[in-house]
């Protein structure tokens, strides 16, 4: 599962129902009202949500911020990738802080970058194998028995993009 998939969803319901809770959300989408109630939290952080007016009590309703809709779902680059790519950086440098502090076989990471030369084409290609790849792993959030006991959660961010000519006019 990746963290925007669950944003989004969000999004969504509060789009369609107006407001709701982590628990009802949780109930509604088949997430955990605690990985609800953090996504929620999260997209309220960053603007994109507010908490609605309530009588009180233990129940935290929340709802799209007025003065600033969600983001349309056929545009995942506008607002919403900008969220993405945000909680992506802090969770990255919140792993950075913490290492040392996960046990022994988890305090690595595989984080790597290149630069190289494709088409539109093969640059679409590449992200469609990245994504085969993940799809074999995507029903372990579901159902938790598919998972090997030694799983973890594990943030995969794969950012592909043309590097355009820098504001000089040079090309290489």
């Amino acid at each position: 599962m990746r963290e925007h998939e669950v944003r989004r969803a969000l999004l969504d319901l509060l789009a369609e129902v107006g407001t709701i809770t982590a628990t009802e959300a949780a109930k509604r989408l088949g997430y955990s009202s605690g990985l609800c109630s953090f996504h929620l939290r999260q997209l309220a952080r960053y603007g994109h949500i507010e908490e609605a007016p309530h009588a009180g009590g233990r129940a935290r309703p929340w709802r799209v911020r007025r003065a600033t809709p969600p983001p349309a779902a056929d545009s995942p680059t506008e607002g919403f990738g900008e969220l993405a790519r945000g909680l992506e950086d802090e969770s990255y440098q919140r792993w950075l802080v913490q290492r040392d502090q996960a046990p022994d076989e988890w305090r690595q990471d595989e984080a790597f970058s290149a630069v190289v030369y494709l088409t539109p084409e093969e640059m679409s290609a590449v992200a469609e194998a990245i994504r085969q790849t993940l799809a074999r792993y995507q029903d372990r959030e579901q159902q938790p028995a598919a998972r090997p006991r030694t799983a973890r959660p594990v943030a995969l961010i794969a950012r592909l993009f043309p590097l355009l000519p820098d504001a000089l006019g040079e090309e290489d």
